[in-house]
This record gives structure tokens, sequence and C-alpha cells, in this order.
């Protein structure tokens, strides 16, 4: 039986993939944030999951604003990543796990979620840099695992309720599950946290409220999905609705957790970004 045996947070803004390619990483500008990654990289190293679920929002390389599905899983035996104008480095294509994608795709829509099944899908920053950032070297780091990218709608409202993305992570739990190989997967909840680009609040990051998220998120997951959606835009900028998507990486994790790494850094590139390493209780 497949395992979910952890989930871990981080930002993917296309700053830090930039800063990857220059080589950044003792910058005082970039150092608080990528000190925060080597505890992760020795659980991963030390636990080696065979397959990573990464929960992220596409940015209209995919998807755009005239066709957004609220639930994408990819299904392809392979994800190319493309120029999206950042001038971060195009990286080679990642490694699917078809077989449990379709099976995740199956488990989800007999749970009564409409999924966007996808048999081909390019990815942008917001799926490659967490990659980059927790399997340094890629394809060339012994320990990366297979990928199935998981696109949530942060862009085009009406977005999901933090409820709903926390039953999504439940449900994305339940059909993990059911596959019947031995495998080892860790689910990414990715973006965020509190951040808005644009408009008379740009620049936004709300520190207090970033704190209770990654607070409650550990303990009572249930009391987050009290904030409406516009609630969360007013708390956490435009920007900050990604944090859905840690609220489904969070529901997948089962009702128990250990958060054994967290560390959280503004500003990076007008962010607030949180870095958060649970492991799930059995």
């Amino acid at each position: 039986m497949a395992k979910i045996i952890g989930g871990i947070t981080t930002s993917h803004i296309p700053a830090v993939g930039n800063a990857i390619a220059q080589g950044l990483f003792e910058d005082p500008y970039w150092k608080p944030f990528f000190d925060g990654y080597p505890p992760v990289h020795e659980w991963l190293a030390k636990q080696k999951p065979d397959v990573v679920i990464n929960i992220y929002n596409d940015h209209g390389l995919g998807f755009f604003l005239d066709k957004m599905p609220t639930f994408a899983i990819g299904a392809a035996l392979e994800y190319r990543n493309e120029d999206e104008g950042w001038g971060i480095p195009q990286l080679p294509p990642f490694p699917g796990a078809p077989e449990l994608s379709w099976h995740v795709i199956e488990g989800m829509v007999a749970d009564h979620f409409d999924i966007t099944s996808c048999q081909e899908l390019a990815v942008d920053h917001g799926f490659t840099v967490p990659m980059q950032l927790f399997w340094p070297g890629l394809r060339n780091n012994p320990d990366m695992p297979k990928a199935i990218p998981i696109s949530a709608n942060t862009v085009q409202h009406p977005i999901p309720t933090l409820s709903r993305a926390l039953a999504f992570g439940r449900a994305l739990r339940k059909a993990v599950e059911s596959y019947p190989e031995d495998i080892k997967v860790v689910v990414l909840g990715t973006g965020g946290l509190s951040h808005q680009l644009d408009g008379q609040r740009a620049g936004f990051i709300n520190r207090e409220f970033d704190e209770y998220c990654m607070d409650k998120i550990v303990t009572d997951p249930d009391a987050l999905t009290k904030i409406s959606r516009m609630e969360l835009v007013e708390k956490a900028g435009a920007q900050g609705t990604e944090f859905l998507m840690w609220m489904m990486m969070r529901g997948a994790l089962g009702d128990k957790v250990n958060l054994l790494h967290s560390n959280y850094h503004i500003p990076i590139s007008n962010t607030g970004a949180g870095t958060m390493l649970l492991e799930c209780v059995d």
C-alpha cells in the first residue's frame, strides 16, 4: 500500500529560480531564505520518497483566465518546463508517475471531486522552483522522485474555499493510500504566504497572519476553514490566496503531524516566505 510520509511547504516565487541559477545562496539578501532548506534536504535524503505530489498554481503557462480548472492533476509520463518570460533557465522534463496519477484521479472523482486530467502539461515556476529547492541538481540528484503535479485555481475567482481545499487533501490521502504498490509519497504545498503584487496594496505582507496560519496548520487546520475567501484576500493579499494549496497539502497528511522544521523570512521579492516540514503520525 502506498504511504504518505509527510508534507513540505515553500514559496515558489520566480525570483528564487533566478537566485538558484545565479548561485546566490550566501548572498546577504538570500541567505536567511536558503538557510531554511538544509534540514528538509537531510530528511528527504533519509526518507527517499518514491513520488512527490507537487501542489502548485499555474501562472498562465498550462492554463489561462479563459480556461482555469479548479483542480487539475497531471497524468503524463513527463512534465515539460517552458519559457514563461521570467528569464529563468529552462529545465529538463520532470519524470511522471502516470499509474499513480490515474489511480488518484479515479479516487478523487469517486470522492465527488471534479478533476481536469492532463495527459500533457507544461509546468512553470510554481512547480519547478520547489523541485529545485528540495532536490538540488534535480536529475543529477540520486534521490529525486517521480512527480505528480496538482494545479489549483488561486487566480480566477471564485477560487476554492479553505474548507474545500482541506477536504481535497483528505480525499487525496484516501486515494493515494488505496494504491496497492508499496511506495513512499511526500506532498508539497507551495506558494505564499502573504503577498500582493499589484494595486494600491502592492508590497503588502502580514507577518502576524502568516505566523497564525503556520501555527494552526499544524495543530488545528480545521480552525483555518473559518477564514472566508474574501477575508483571505484581505489578510494575506491578492496573491496570498495561494495558502489554499498549503491546506490541500495538510489535508493529505492525516489528523496529526509532527512539526520537524519551520522557517519564516521576509521579505523575499515582496513575499512572506514560509518553509515547514511536517511528518505524518501513524
